[in-house]
């Protein structure tokens, strides 16, 4: 396989609908690669490691998952300042922000991995409860971890480089192989026999090689960080106030996303977590869908605002609405229909008695939530990171209460009622923000295409509906889908859209490819 080619000069910045969508398909693929190998691996894993010892190693690296706090959010505003850098046509200032960050994110990392040495005999001995002929390896496991940390605190500072200036190829080039790892190191080390400590060695070192491969990346990029190193003090009050919004985001973050499960067995009982929170694993997992847009949306919005294109930020506002809507909208669609019978083959009749109406109620407010990414990540990128984490310090006051009260009364289908109302909140807050600050608010969800978008979704659901209700449901249901994808590509999707999107199924046709095969046989070297 072919390296990735890189781009030695400064790279062109113009943010284009090909790039974005290319963009967020490898940036999907960043996500879900990782996520296919640790299913797969990590009951082989188990087996040989034995249950006890790989809980210890899931809670070292969930403690360890917490102490990346230390990053105090620099690592995103890194993309965000170099991204306007970049926008501006700035690149002098890239090595200002990049190793301003870099020094201090070392010395918090430095911190972090002496507080994780002094905190190791208290968390394994009173905090964990850890069968006592493991507590020796798991110490020494902390330990052997710690030393990392100032390598992980730093790496997304150059990982940040990379995503301002839109280049997800290389990203995900090293992304993908060094998230694989994690999974694909412990089954390595379990078949050499090694213990807890040898698998850490092996992640730590696997780490360490990442970041090199970053720095060497971001040189190769902009040739302007090998020349000098700048410091400059006044780059890093607005990098750490950008980046303590976020910091405190992910502190009131885990509360919204998993406080009720706690509330529900607390009111409830634990039976009734699992038949609450496997639905809402089930979709959670579609956060790769708008994440992976996400990520790419982020760097995108600051690049445009430092070059004040408020045109393109609106067009790019707009299309990232209707691709949202109509992209995720069918999966929701399907999901919602088709809760029960999923559930049923997934986990059985009694999940499909008890869980159904949350899962219809946890996807449906799914898609709010993936709405309210778009208008999330141009606050973001335009540094309005305070108004984001704001909101989430409101819904919190308000979440609490209500999800408490409606467990109460109605069990986990209140508990997915209050998750969904949140998100509905959340979502309409993002957009009157964006409203103000850029005139981009609720109604770009019923302009032109967007209403269009909405239209063909609301078609597929009552055609979906209905085709349930009527004999032949399959033939009708197809029908229904024929008419989604028909209408979405013909009426809803312009003409420059139709193009790049039809680019790939043009490279890839039928009967290109059926052409081939005979010289595959004649001449096979070519195809290896």
């Amino acid at each position: 396989m072919r390296a990735p080619e890189v781009q030695t000069q400064a790279p062109s910045l113009e943010v284009r609908e090909s790039l974005l969508a290319r963009n967020t398909v490898l940036n999907f693929l960043g996500l879900i690669i990782p996520v296919v190998v640790g299913v797969l691996t990590v009951p082989i894993i188990i087996h040989y490691l034995g249950t006890e010892r790989y809980g210890i190693f899931s809670l070292v690296l969930a403690v360890f998952g917490y102490f990346s706090i230390f990053d105090l959010g620099l690592g995103r505003a890194t993309t965000k300042f170099i991204a306007e850098a970049l926008g501006r046509g700035e690149i002098q200032n890239i090595p200002k922000y990049l190793w301003t960050t870099v020094a201090f994110q070392g010395v918090l990392g430095v911190c972090g991995a002496v507080l994780l040495i002094l905190l190791t005999p208290v968390l394994v001995g009173r905090i964990i409860h850890i069968p006592p002929q493991n507590i020796a390896e798991a110490k020494m496991t902390f330990y052997i971890l710690a030393v990392s940390l100032p390598f992980v605190i730093v790496t997304p500072s150059f990982r940040g480089v990379l995503e301002a200036a839109q280049r997800f190829d290389l990203v995900n080039a090293i992304k993908i192989p060094t998230n694989v790892l994690i999974f694909i190191l412990p089954l390595v080390g379990v078949l050499l026999g090694y213990g807890l400590n040898g698998i850490m060695v092996l992640v730590n070192i696997s780490r360490i090689l990442a970041l090199l491969v970053w720095i060497v990346i971001c040189f190769k990029v902009y040739p302007v960080l090998r020349k000098r190193i700048f410091l400059e003090k006044g780059k890093l009050k607005p990098l750490l106030s950008f980046g303590g919004w976020n910091t405190l985001s992910s502190v009131i973050w885990p509360f919204l996303v998993s406080f009720d499960r706690f509330l529900i067995g607390a009111v409830r009982n634990v039976e009734a977590v699992s038949f609450y929170a496997a639905p809402n694993d089930a979709v959670m997992r579609l956060g790769v869908i708008p994440g992976s847009m996400s990520l790419t949306l982020f760097p995108a919005f600051s690049s445009l605002e430092g070059s004040r294109q408020k045109e393109r930020i609106r067009y790019l506002f707009r299309r990232s609405l209707k691709f949202t809507i109509l992209g995720l909208g069918a999966v929701i669609v399907f999901m919602i229909f088709f809760a029960r019978m999923i559930l049923k083959i997934w986990l059985g009749e009694k999940f499909a008695v008890n869980s159904t109406l949350v899962f219809q109620i946890l996807a449906a407010g799914y898609l709010l939530t993936a709405l309210a990414n778009v208008p999330y990540s141009y606050l973001q990128g335009i540094g309005r990171a305070d108004l984001t984490t704001k909101f989430q310090f409101l819904e919190f006051l308000f979440y609490i209460p209500m999800l408490w009260m409606l467990t109460t009364v109605w069990g986990i289908n209140g508990a997915a009622l209050a998750w969904a109302i949140r998100v509905a909140v959340d979502m309409l807050l993002h957009f009157e923000a964006t409203r103000r600050l850029g005139k981009l608010g609720l109604l770009e969800l019923i302009k032109s295409e967007n209403f269009k978008a909405w239209l063909t979704i609301s078609g597929l659901a009552a055609g979906t509906f209905l085709s349930l209700h009527l004999p032949w449901r399959f033939i009708w249901l197809v029908v229904a889908g024929c008419g989604f994808i028909y209408t979405s590509w013909f009426w809803v999707l312009g003409e420059t859209e139709r193009q790049w999107l039809g680019r790939p199924l043009r490279r890839f046709s039928l009967d290109k490819w059926l052409a081939r095969i005979p010289n595959i046989f004649i001449r096979p070297s070519r195809f290896l």
